[in-house]
């Protein structure tokens, strides 16, 4: 276990000392400049702050609570669609093109019909998480199921199974590392999008803080809010595919025992 993680701890602590350099010294790199980077020691000591002056928790709380909810409302709606799109090839060409069209839109390009749409802002805040955990979700669960071994689905069908139980035991089992790996990249996109959906309105969010301290030039404090957003998204991905893994335990990456 320890030898697996050294040249994880290692490499974060490379970038670290990067980081600490280039700020320190001021480098500039020709297309890159670090004279106005703040160092890790003020990100730091802004840190200590922000947890001294007791909103973080606030912050933590609202920022959670509208992630998870568009992001369950993105899962029950993206594996149903998902499952339908993959199985019938008239939900295909009935849904996947309005839906193929919507997905390139950025979360910014929502703001304006989000505010039109929803009568609060914080149904606004939940909707544009909602889109950024959607459509990985989605296409995820799609693939997933087109890629069900087909002799699969024969050996059931000559064993006589229905509608119910070739999709509760043969598709869902089938497609479900697809589905996780959506689940997984959807809990990213949707902490990608907080900054975005907290820019609406709000008092309390860690995407608010970070652009709330951009606007007043509070440097240190928006590497707080950066790296906040990194390490949430980065552990409540890792507990989707942890999660994934005891549900699907007759799975495993090639190259791992």
């Amino acid at each position: 276990m320890f030898a697996r993680w050294l040249p994880r701890a290692a490499s974060l602590l490379l970038c670290l000392l990067f980081w600490h350099l280039a700020a320190s010294h001021h480098w500039n790199l020709g297309l890159v400049t670090f004279a106005n980077v703040p160092t890790p020691l003020a990100v730091i000591e802004a840190a200590l702050g922000l947890g001294d002056s007791g909103k973080l928790a606030r912050h933590l709380g609202s920022s959670l609570s509208r992630v998870f909810a568009g992001y369950l409302a993105a899962l029950v709606i993206g594996v149903a669609l998902g499952l339908a799109i993959g199985r019938s090839k008239w939900a295909e060409d009935l849904l996947l093109p309005p839906l193929e069209v919507l997905r390139p839109i950025p979360a910014v390009a929502w703001i304006p019909l989000a505010i039109l749409m929803f009568p609060s802002s914080e149904l606004s805040m939940v909707f544009i998480t909602f889109t950024g955990a959607l459509f990985p979700i989605l296409l995820n669960t799609v693939h997933g199921v087109e890629g069900v071994d087909p002799r699969l689905i024969a050996s059931a069908k000559s064993l006589g199974a229905g509608r119910r139980a070739m999709l509760l035991e043969v598709i869902l089992p089938g497609a479900a590392p697809s589905v996780i790996t959506g689940l997984s990249i959807g809990m990213g996109t949707s902490w990608f999008c907080l900054v975005t959906a907290e820019m609406i309105s709000g008092q309390y969010g860690i995407g608010y803080y970070t652009w709330e301290s951009y606007t007043i030039q509070n440097y240190p404090d928006i590497v707080v809010g950066m790296l906040l957003i990194g390490v949430l998204g980065m552990g409540s991905s890792l507990l989707i595919k942890r999660l994934g893994g005891v549900f699907t335990p007759w799975h495993r990456p090639r190259g791992k025992a």
